[in-house]
């Protein structure tokens, strides 16, 4: 079973290893269920999803009825205004079959001027607040991408007290000076308020570029055992934070395989030494 840590304050004990749902963006109800079958054989006990990741909500819809109190269950919503915000809420909990998620997050909010209409008079933080009184979500969070996010989410967390951010985090990332010096900043505020801090594309070589797409993320991912793991262990090396697993389901076994077998032996330098076989460019630039 892979290990379980407090998710933030919520009180929920989470998998470091969470299920990004985005892996169910066009798969059958049948593959869906194989892979809840995965979940449950290693533990996993915590869901991330989002309105945008295609079909992934309806997938899930099926397994709450037998499942829901197994799961944290977290989805996403991409709307900017108070309205369009809480019209996908609803829309989310129908495809969900429940009446409530555990965290509604606010997706990729990095842009500043979608930032400002989020965060202001009739923006989608005001479904936020009002979701949680409400009981349809009981914590609220912020995510994003690119190189500025990290940076970003302290000025969230200045605003509003989310009770987790996710953000990207690898190799390549951090071998930018800005990027780690702002996810260090990050990290030590959400440490000190007891944030949650979700990980995502730890899988990422860098981008397909001209190369043929032979897996279903919108990055090029390492798909060797043997570099998932040291991926996957790098992540997993920075204490307290969650990876949320890659998006492709033929690649999550070997990921939850990884993480079942972390043991914190090596270092990140060790581990990065051992991936610069693999030639990895940054994603984000």
């Amino acid at each position: 079973m892979i290990p379980k840590i407090p998710f933030g304050r919520t009180g929920h004990e989470s998998t470091r290893t969470l299920f990004g749902a985005a892996a169910l963006w066009s798969v059958t109800q049948a593959e869906a269920d194989q892979v809840l079958d995965l979940l449950l054989q290693y533990g996993v006990n915590h869901i991330d999803t989002a309105a945008s990741y295609g079909d992934a909500e309806l997938r899930i819809g099926p397994w709450m009825a037998r499942h829901r109190d197994q799961f944290f269950l977290a989805t996403k919503t991409e709307s900017r205004t108070y309205q369009g915000a809480k019209e996908e809420l609803h829309r989310s909990l129908e495809r969900l079959r429940t009446d409530h998620v555990d965290l509604w997050q606010m997706h990729i909010l990095v842009e500043p001027d979608e930032w400002e209409t989020a965060m202001g008079l009739g923006g989608a933080l005001e479904a936020f607040v009002e979701a949680r009184a409400q009981g349809l979500t009981r914590f609220l969070g912020v995510t994003g991408h690119g190189v500025t996010v990290a940076a970003m989410h302290r000025q969230s967390l200045a605003r509003f007290d989310f009770d987790s951010v996710l953000l990207p985090y690898n190799p390549t990332m951090m071998q930018n000076p800005q990027y780690a010096a702002d996810f260090a900043a990050l990290l030590d505020v959400c440490r000190q308020k007891n944030v949650a801090v979700q990980t995502i594309k730890a899988l990422s070589r860098g981008s397909w570029g001209d190369r043929p797409k032979t897996n279903t993320t919108w990055y090029e991912p390492f798909t060797e055992q043997a570099d998932i793991d040291l991926a996957v262990h790098w992540a997993l090396s920075q204490p307290g934070v969650f990876l949320n697993t890659v998006g492709d389901v033929t690649l999550l076994p070997k990921v939850l395989d990884a993480a079942v077998r972390f043991t914190g032996a090596q270092t990140q330098a060790e581990i990065e030494a051992a991936l610069s076989h693999t030639e990895m460019t940054p994603l984000f630039t």
